[in-house]
């Protein structure tokens, strides 16, 4: 009879862990979608710093600099090529997912994606925050060559209620 409860307690830990681990294998998809995203606003404050587009003190926030305030939707990158400008919009009707939020194209049930089964993906559950701001120097004033990015990409997983988030930090300086 212990035999049969320890074995039963066993049992059922294991099959805790097995559910758990089959609950994030769901949302490892999205996971990497999360983190591809912030690491793509990352990538557009060092492109628009690298390729001169705008001048250092336009690397701010909106009404300031060039790049949105708060949490936005992710859209499509307007002229600049830059993600989470102020000039971002509606992906074009002829999208993937049509007009609206960004997506991403998945493959389909062949596993081999460019083929005709391929799927869509809307990310209109993700938004995605970029905040910049001032680093200071060890006196208290405000480093005019350096300043810190915080890209924030925030998510309700499929079938969920709770929100994720996933954060990337860096410094930029004024030097490429």
């Amino acid at each position: 009879m212990i035999a049969i409860a320890i074995m039963s307690i066993g049992i059922l830990t294991l099959i805790a862990a097995f559910a758990s681990a089959v609950a994030t294998t769901q949302t490892s998809q999205e996971n990497l979608i999360a983190r591809q995203k912030a690491m793509e606003a990352m990538e557009s404050v060092y492109t628009a710093r690298n390729s001169q587009q705008i001048a250092f003190a336009q690397i701010a926030n909106f009404p300031t600099g060039i790049f949105t305030a708060g949490a936005t939707q992710l859209l499509c990158s307007g002229t600049d090529g830059l993600v989470n400008t102020t000039d971002d919009a509606n992906c074009p009707a002829n999208a993937p997912c049509a007009a609206g939020p960004e997506c991403v194209v998945l493959p389909g049930p062949d596993g081999i994606l460019g083929t005709s089964d391929d799927q869509a993906m809307s990310l209109g559950n993700f938004t995605r925050q970029v905040a910049i701001s001032n680093v200071l120097n060890p006196d208290g004033t405000v480093n005019a060559t350096l300043k810190q990015i915080t890209v924030t990409v925030s998510y309700i997983p499929t079938g969920s209620t709770t929100t994720r988030s996933y954060t990337v930090n860096s410094l930029i300086s004024a030097w490429r």
